[in-house]
């Protein structure tokens, strides 16, 4: 029988596997645009919805997977979203239409979606409460690598834009077997689902029951503002980084480093989380976040502009890995992946608002500059929304401490 310290480590590797395929297909559109606009001819609104349609699927996507995880197991949804987003991702490559291209980038979404809350699910669940946040961390700074990956994919096949999907497409196809054969189930879920019946409670008890209702609506409000301004920055930092006279080659190793800066910052996002105030956690990663902006805002050389990318990438990561971190001991097990499920589902909505909305100041002449400094009202709202969080978690935890001891 597996003793649980082999079954936490093979869950949190396989988990960051996955989310290193997660975060190459999820900048595969953002690397790959300039072949895109070329190949379909797109204009600036048009590319928008190339990146926003894909996001639009993560929505629905995260609620479901969390939903539906909840009443059969986090494993199952998350082989099926694997399976989902290589199948269309491989699509992708081969479509020969602007619709067509919209529908897989859609489906693709939809399967991105539903994996990430069964991931922070299964890796919440494969520790104790203390390791909670690093556990975590190290299953998320998969994304921002594969991030990274996805950007020397794409240095090195300018020619042909279909490579990134073909990779994004395979990998996850490839790694299916290996998570039906190794990957263990939540024992929590399931000890849970035996002792309930498979009974589960509705969707607006298990979000705004039991007193929950100013936590959930916290988490929405600073998942919202904070997945606007990382998914703007995603999807448009190349272009962003063009407008402002930076060669394609410069553009490309600010994303790299961007990426890199984001793995560190999802790793010392959870680290902080567990072992320092979660006040001054949240303070300073989101302090860091608008003074990295401003950088990359007023940035002229490579140099600077280099370390600004890093430390946007740093910061932005962190604050995710924050929200990611504190979404699943807001809800108890039987309700969990509904909750972070919900939650990042809400922020999705703000995923799809900030690259339709840079578009349309970029489209309305504003520069990278006024993209940049729309960002800053919904950080400071998102930074005080994780506080109210916060102040409202602790007299919970201090109460279980006591109970245990």
């Amino acid at each position: 029988m597996d003793s649980p310290s082999r079954r936490s480590t093979l869950t949190i590797a396989l988990c960051f596997i996955v989310a290193l395929i997660e975060g190459f297909d999820l900048q595969a559109a953002g690397t790959a645009a300039a072949g895109l606009r070329e190949s379909f001819a797109l204009d600036p609104k048009m590319m928008g919805w190339v990146f926003s349609v894909g996001i639009i699927g993560l929505l629905p996507g995260a609620f479901f997977g969390g939903w539906i995880a909840d009443r059969i197991g986090r494993k199952k949804i998350l082989i099926s979203a694997v399976l989902l987003f290589g199948v269309f991702s491989l699509c992708t490559a081969y479509v020969d239409s602007y619709s067509s291209l919209l529908l897989a980038r859609f489906m693709t979404g939809l399967g991105l979606g539903a994996a990430l809350p069964n991931l922070i699910a299964l890796c919440a669940e494969a520790v104790n409460e203390r390791n909670r946040g690093t556990a975590i961390s190290v299953m998320y700074c998969g994304v921002p690598l594969g991030g990274a990956l996805a950007a020397v994919v794409a240095m090195f096949s300018t020619e042909h834009w279909q490579t990134t999907f073909i990779i994004g497409g395979l990998v996850p196809l490839l790694v299916v077997p290996l998570m039906v054969w190794l990957l263990p189930e939540s024992t929590a879920f399931r000890q849970q689902h035996s002792a309930s019946g498979g009974v589960r409670p509705s969707t607006v008890q298990a979000l705004f029951g039991e007193g929950r209702a100013r936590t959930t609506l916290a988490l929405w409000l600073s998942y919202f503002f904070t997945l606007t301004v990382m998914y703007m920055l995603l999807n448009w930092l190349p272009s962003l980084l063009l407008e402002q006279g930076f060669s394609k080659p410069q553009a490309g190793m600010v994303q790299m480093l961007f990426n890199l800066g984001g793995a560190l910052g999802s790793l010392l996002g959870g680290l902080l989380l567990d072992r320092c105030n979660g006040v001054k956690v949240v303070l300073f990663v989101y302090a860091g976040m608008l003074l990295s902006l401003t950088g990359v805002g007023l940035s002229v050389g490579i140099l600077p502009m280099a370390v600004a990318g890093f430390a946007t990438g740093l910061f932005v990561m962190a604050a995710q890995l924050v929200l990611y971190a504190l979404a699943p001991p807001s809800y108890p097990t039987a309700v969990r992946a509904t909750g972070v499920g919900a939650a990042v589902a809400i922020g999705r909505l703000g995923s799809v608002a900030g690259p339709l909305a840079a578009g349309q100041i970029l489209a309305a002449g504003a520069g990278s500059a006024g993209v940049l400094l729309a960002t800053s009202p919904g950080l400071v709202i998102a930074a005080v929304s994780i506080l109210t969080v916060i102040s409202r978690s602790r007299p919970a935890a201090e109460v279980q401490l006591k109970a245990t001891h």
